[in-house]
């Protein structure tokens, strides 16, 4: 007969079953609590990471503020005339209503979604207010929504009108102004003193009057329209946005007006845009890579500015600001998944480390079943359906846990917990029968004795060097390829495929160090029995024996060396992100506090560190004219770093009082250049600009100054592109510095910035600190690295504890048949924690040093200064007394090992110590 004939399906002996779960119930809950926990701990972390990767990017694009808006402009449709003039175009306002509509279509459905609806501006040119001594600007703006303009009350004279009636009129080129009617403010026409009926003096750049008009007097209905945001001279009068004490009024036209306003300017001088504003609490992680390809796009295929067309012409940082948003999301997500990879790795060898003990009480039952008939895939089906009711029943609590506590849950993290509880207790239970049953013999032959003994070696020695090049691969992909994903533009969010080896590079790393000790560790247990059994003291020659046996056990050591170095790495990472939060805040400030004072009030910057100098708590006062987007000029490249213009010898001693980054090269920028040329310190993220480099300043009519770069500067602003020179220096080459920043240190600098009455923004430190702290990633990631190390820290415990409970029972028969030698049970406990103590110490002592290598391995690659807002990755911060604080757990566990199964053990009979193994 075919042998499939026989082949029978796996028949279960279901009262086995039951019988066995009732008896051992105690290590099947533990199993199903671990497994329970960890599911809890792998099903919430993602999504909770996911909730605040959204409010990542929310809160990024509301920070971003006007630079995330979408804009497009286009160009008017020429107005000449038949006869050689310009055309009035009654129906301006249609046709701005039918661009807004043109670029809404434009859009897309799902850049339509995420933005606001769109806001017309059609903004006129920058007029000088001709009467009075102080210098003032005038503009005139149309504002139109879906639903018209912002709405606004009229509290005097009535909105702008039309000019005239007449449906067509032509005006030449060169004749009279055009008049045109617009509404004030309260705020604007109290401080030009002006009411309805008054006319607005007013020139433009080329010295032509203009024939402004004031219809009325306005108070809007809400003031904190998003509209207004757009023209905010609407409101009030502007300080500042046309110059170093200037102030600018606006004007605001009509639908009616709007012609008037057309030909009262030049053909190319009236501006018309759409303002699509992002609407922030809409945004997700995952639409950002849509959003900012179809951004992308729309820029593409933008119409070219000197185009004189109709044509679309788009513009908009948005697509730069969810890409930012997009890369600190990225390394989140992946710092996340390599802290989850090692919880799991831990859990697995946990589980693993359960099973074996399992096993080994039931290890009687399953023999005597195998010698009574029972077949291998009976058992190992009847342990299988246990192991898989165990493990499933508790998964699926971990993960109603889960979603209970987070807004979704992710049940891919605890596939491989629910796996090893379920596959690791029936395949040791099988192969536990398997043995009990086997009629192989020992080999009598020395020589077949050393085969089998190096067939096993070198089994152990090509699982070894499995993990030993899985290791080596995944460390050399992190540093090589890091754990950003390659295409950015098109994937969902969700850790990819290629991204599997080097979020393992951690726990591969922990296990190829656990191996490493399992390797030296019955080296050492052999020299210390060797050197025990030349002393006098019996007890330490039974200790060291004892440790010396137990000394090769594989999984006990696993565990407790893998659980402690991972909970030591995250307590490092946690350490290392919390300083990396106040340096990037010092990076970000420069002082304990930043005053960026306006363009108004840039004359009186020194005066007003002189005062801020004489406040009291105050240490150092720094002024230093800060210009971003400078233009700077190479040979062949034009550059727009970060220019400073600074006293080199007050921001040197700045920087060596404070926990920012010394900068000794400051002292070269006093010293004369070759040539004539100004010393200034440069540097560059890409590398364009380096120690030699030759630049040139430009002026306004005047030479450019040339510039030699003699070393490298200190990051200013968290910014890697930067220019540094020193202000006297550039002073004597023929450009005076205009201080528009103070830098204060000192306990008492926020206070003496608080209330200068300068027109400046007061940026201190500790307010950018706290709010970095409470930024939604790096709080769930600080949360997550604390939670980590607590659930790692508990499994190396639990597998101390099951570690110690496995041998426990060999252990003790040998104490206790040492004990009618006469061994004293004081002796005898001893001799336990000599057995118990040495792979614990030499743990303890290791761990934490593995984990701090690890950490010097890993950090750099993990692109941690995406959160803690610093120029460069932080470095490694070690909290030593939070390592010694996990082998104080380890050794306070083992010590209590010992006295807990003294006194289990103290009832044991002698006589059965004695009859066991018979």
């Amino acid at each position: 007969m075919k042998r499939w004939l026989t082949r029978r399906w796996p028949a279960p002996h279901w009262p086995s079953i039951r019988g066995r779960g009732r008896t051992d119930a105690g290590p099947l809950l533990l199993t199903a609590a671990v497994i329970a926990a960890v599911a809890l701990l792998a099903g919430a972390a993602p999504p909770l990471l996911g909730a605040a990767a959204d409010n990542a990017v929310q809160d990024t694009v509301r920070r971003a503020g006007y630079d995330s808006n979408v804009l497009v402009h286009a160009n008017w449709e020429r107005d000449d005339g038949p006869t050689g003039g310009r055309v009035r175009m009654p129906h301006l306002a249609e046709e701005v209503d039918d661009f807004t509509a043109r670029a809404t279509y434009a859009l897309g459905p799902d850049l339509d979604a995420a933005l606001l609806p769109p806001v017309a501006a059609v903004d006129g040119p920058i007029l000088g207010i001709t009467d009075g001594s102080a210098p003032r600007t005038f503009q005139f703006t149309y504002l139109a929504g879906d639903l018209g303009g912002p709405a606004v009350t009229w509290i005097a004279g009535s909105p702008p009108g039309p000019t005239v009636s007449d449906q067509y009129v032509e005006t030449p080129y060169d004749g009279q102004p055009w008049p045109v009617q617009v509404g004030l403010s309260e705020a604007d026409a109290a401080a030009l003193h002006l009411g309805p009926g008054d006319r607005i003096p007013a020139k433009d750049a080329k010295g032509r009057d203009k024939d402004l008009r004031i219809s009325g007097i306005y108070r809007p209905a809400d003031s904190a329209d998003p509209a207004w945001r757009l023209a905010p001279a609407l409101l009030r009068p502007v300080p500042g946005a046309d110059g170093a004490g200037t102030t600018r009024f606006a004007g605001l036209l009509s639908r009616e007006s709007l012609p008037d306003a057309r030909l009262a300017v030049d053909e190319d001088q009236l501006r018309r845009t759409v303002h699509f504003a992002p609407i922030s609490d809409a945004l997700t992680w995952d639409a950002t890579a849509t959003l900012a390809s179809q951004v992308v796009e729309l820029k593409a295929t933008s119409g070219s500015s000197s185009d004189r067309d109709a044509s679309l012409k788009w513009a908009s940082q948005l697509d730069t600001v969810l890409r930012d948003a997009r890369a600190r999301n990225s390394a989140a997500s992946a710092q996340a998944a390599v802290l989850l990879a090692g919880v799991l790795t831990a859990t697995v060898l946990v589980l693993l480390l359960a099973a074996d003990l399992l096993v080994r009480r039931r290890t009687p039952v399953l023999s005597a079943a195998r010698q009574r008939g029972a077949a291998l895939p009976d058992l190992g089906a009847e342990l299988l359906i246990e192991s898989t009711v165990v493990s499933l029943s508790a998964a699926a609590v971990g993960l109603a846990l889960a979603r209970a506590a987070a807004p979704g849950v992710s049940w891919t993290w605890a596939v491989p917990v629910v796996l090893a509880g379920a596959v690791a207790g029936p395949a040791f239970g099988t192969l536990a029968a398997a043995r009990a049953s086997r009629d192989r013999r020992q080999p009598a032959n020395p020589a077949a004795r050393r085969w089998i003994r190096a067939t096993g070696q070198l089994r152990r020695a090509a699982v070894e060097a499995a993990v030993l090049i899985a290791a080596v691969a995944a460390f050399v992909t992190l540093h090589q390829r890091g754990l950003q994903p390659v295409a950015s533009d098109g994937d969902t969010g969700e850790l990819t495929g290629d991204l599997i080896l080097p979020i393992s590079a951690l726990a591969l790393g922990a296990l190829v160090g656990a191996l490493v000790l399992l390797r030296l560790l019955p080296l050492g247990a052999r020299f210390a029995l060797r050197q025990a059994m030349r002393s006098r003291r019996p007890l330490a020659v039974f200790s060291a024996a004892q440790a010396a046996t137990t000394a090769g056990r594989a999984l006990p050591l696993l565990v407790l060396v893998s659980t402690t170095a991972l909970a030591s790495f995250a307590l490092i990472l946690g350490a290392t992100v919390t300083r990396g939060l106040t340096d990037g805040a010092w990076s970000t400030v420069g002082a304990d506090a930043r005053l960026d004072v306006g363009t108004d009030a840039e004359a009186g910057t020194p005066a007003l560190a002189e005062r801020i100098a004489a406040a009291p708590g105050v240490g150092q006062v720094v002024v230093a004219q800060v210009t971003d987007s400078a233009r700077v000029s190479t040979e062949s490249t034009l550059l727009t770093p970060r220019l400073v213009i600074v006293d080199a010898a007050a921001f040197q001693r700045l920087l060596a009082t404070t926990p920012l980054p010394d900068a000794p090269a400051l002292a070269r920028l006093t010293a004369p250049g070759a040539g004539g040329d100004v010393p200034a310190l440069v540097r560059s993220s890409n590398g364009d600009l380096r120690t030699g480099t030759r630049l040139q300043l430009p002026r306004d009519n005047a030479p450019a100054i040339r510039l030699v770069a003699v070393g490298t500067a200190p990051p200013v602003g968290g910014t890697d592109d930067v220019v540094i020179v020193d202000a006297a220096a550039l002073a004597d080459a023929g450009l005076p510095a205009v201080p528009n920043t103070v830098w204060v240190t000192g306990p008492g600098a926020e206070r003496a910035v608080s209330n200068t009455g300068v027109a400046a923004d007061v940026v201190l430190r500790a307010d950018v600190l706290r709010a970095q702290r409470v930024a939604p990633l790096t709080a769930g990631l600080l949360r997550l690295a604390w939670t980590a190390a607590a659930v790692l820290l508990a499994l190396g415990l639990l597998g101390l504890t099951l570690s110690a409970a496995a041998g426990a029972s060999e252990r003790w028969q040998t104490l206790t048949r040492l004990r009618t030698l006469g061994l004293r049970p004081r002796d005898a406990r001893w001799v336990a924690a000599g057995e118990l103590l040495p792979p614990v110490v030499v743990a303890a002592v290791w761990s934490p040093l593995l984990g701090a290598l690890l950490a010097r391995l890993t950090l750099g690659p993990l692109d941690l200064r995406l959160l803690t807002g610093q120029a460069v990755d932080p470095a490694a911060v070690l909290p030593w007394w939070l390592l010694g604080l996990v082998s104080v757990a380890l050794l306070a566990t083992a010590a209590t090992v010992v006295p807990v199964e003294s006194a289990l053990r103290r009832r044991d009979r002698l006589s059965e110590v004695l009859r066991a193994g018979e």
